[in-house]
């Protein structure tokens, strides 16, 4: 794999002209950007694949939920519908995509949208809701937000900075300049002072940015339906764990505290599960001799085995969900909410 990266350089090169031609074009104004008169906050990264924006995402929205009229726009990456749709208590993953589905089930009172064209979803949302977060918008240059929150995943940080298809970056690392925060995300909580130091110097923070420091914070197992359940692994325990997500490694490494026996059910980022997936998972798992086994899955994985057609499968099967949450090092979780409330309440 490492090799055909290097065949592939020559079309990251191309790729890289255009996505750097594209970025000039809208900032010399060639190409329209809107702006909106209204607090406005962006949540992206510059590679493909999991930073943690949904954590992200839903850390905001705890924020600004009981003091704003809030909404979330997404992409609805992976749904089977098309154009502006608000989510409802019925909504599932196949029409909204799975992160705005977790939004909403985890935030009811909370205005859940997606829209290919975020200009035209903004709009519909703009009079009635006083903040709008928009999740993975970063290149979305035809909308230019009041505040961007720019990701990077600690296990990539010292990767080289190839777009795609030779890297995994989605634009030039120079690209991260239009970010008002920069977070590293996913860190290991006793991340050194050290390694912090290694770490900036390579992010090379512009004098107008604030950076973060973050790592995971795993929560309580809960059912399929959302209640709480206290379920002790121990080394004896035997977890399946069926993910669809980009990168589950972080939560491979957390499971493995507490039992070498993973048995990983793996499937690729935004996977529509199939009765197949959940047959295979159930065979083994009915095969398995272990006393004690669960089955363990993420939230946004949860979004997607929800679907009308693969619930009788699921009913018979003990599947868990492991919520996460974000935690701040170095104390500064005030100060990020200092500058982000500060941005909202200038309007």
């Amino acid at each position: 794999m490492k090799y055909l990266r290097w065949l592939l350089f020559p079309f990251s090169l191309i790729y890289n002209l255009v996505v750097t031609i594209r970025n000039w074009c809208y900032d010399a104004g060639v190409f329209k950007t809107t702006t909106f008169n209204k607090p406005i906050l962006a949540v992206g990264n510059l590679d493909v694949g999991g930073a943690g924006k949904s954590p992200m995402t839903e850390y905001l929205i705890r924020l600004f939920k009981d003091k704003y009229k809030l909404a979330t726009l997404s992409r609805g990456y992976g749904r089977k519908t098309k154009g502006f749709l608000i989510a409802d208590d019925t909504t599932g993953a196949s029409s909204v995509g799975d992160e705005p589905a977790q939004f909403k089930n985890k935030f009811p009172g909370v205005t859940v949208a997606v829209c290919e064209k975020r200009v035209e979803g903004i709009k519909q949302l703009a009079y009635k809701h006083n903040v709008i977060i928009l999740d993975d918008a970063y290149q979305h240059r035809a909308v230019k937000p009041g505040f961007n929150i720019l990701l990077f995943d600690y296990s990539r940080v010292f990767e080289p900075h190839f777009l795609l298809p030779a890297g995994n970056m989605r634009e030039p690392f120079s690209g991260r300049e239009r970010a008002n925060i920069l977070v590293i995300s996913k860190c290991p909580a006793t991340l050194s002072a050290e390694d912090q130091a290694r770490i900036i110097k390579r992010i090379k923070p512009f004098p107008h940015q604030s950076l973060f420091f973050t790592s995971i914070s795993y929560l309580p197992l809960r059912n399929m339906e959302g209640s709480t359940i206290y379920h002790t692994i121990d080394e004896h325990t035997t977890v399946f764990l069926l993910t669809g997500i980009a990168n589950p490694a972080p939560l491979l490494s957390h499971l493995k505290k507490f039992t070498p026996l993973i048995i990983h059910h793996n499937y690729p980022d935004h996977h529509q599960f199939t009765l197949k997936n959940i047959s295979k998972l159930a065979d083994d798992f009915s095969g398995c001799p272990s006393q004690k086994k669960i089955i363990i899955t993420t939230e946004k994985d949860a979004q997607r085995l929800g679907e009308q057609e693969l619930q009788s499968a699921i009913k018979k099967l003990p599947v868990l969900v492991l919520p996460i949450g974000i935690n701040f090092l170095n104390k500064s979780q005030q100060q990020f909410d200092n500058l982000v409330t500060e941005y909202v309440r200038q309007y």
